[in-house]
């Protein structure tokens, strides 16, 4: 099957920040973004979210991406925020709740074909006892 997507991925640099350090923490969990930097951000485009998947099923929080996505999805595609300082260690940590202080990875994911349901089991597959259904 043949999935057509758009990603969008934007992280604040605060002031605090180096830019290109925020940068890395976009590729670390989406490599085949092109990533650039505009006024007070780093914005990245990809259309897979292949690394994110891999990491989704080594850190086996699969069930926790499948509800994040869920609860945040639409017609059209879906959403998340990740933590920045998670993402720039490779590691997937959703954020909930209040943003964080530097701000998180604002992640949205427009799915042209085939639609959101199936993607979202693309990346984050049920699980029966822990292990994929693939």
């Amino acid at each position: 099957m043949i999935y057509r997507v758009d990603v969008r991925v934007v992280a604040p640099v605060s002031p605090t920040e180096v830019t290109e350090r925020v940068a890395d923490a976009v590729r670390e969990l989406f490599p085949s973004a092109t990533v650039r930097e505009e006024p007070g951000q780093v914005v990245g485009e990809t259309h897979d979210l292949d690394e994110l998947s891999r990491r989704l099923h080594e850190q086996e929080i699969l069930e926790a991406a499948r509800r994040e996505f869920r609860s945040r999805a639409g017609d059209d595609g879906f959403s998340f925020a990740l933590k920045k300082q998670a993402a720039h260690e490779g590691v997937v940590n959703f954020s909930v709740g209040s943003p964080d202080e530097l701000g998180d990875v604002a992640v949205s994911v427009v799915v042209n074909e085939p639609s959101v349901e199936a993607y979202i089991d693309l990346v984050a597959p049920e699980t029966v006892e822990g292990d994929p259904v693939e």
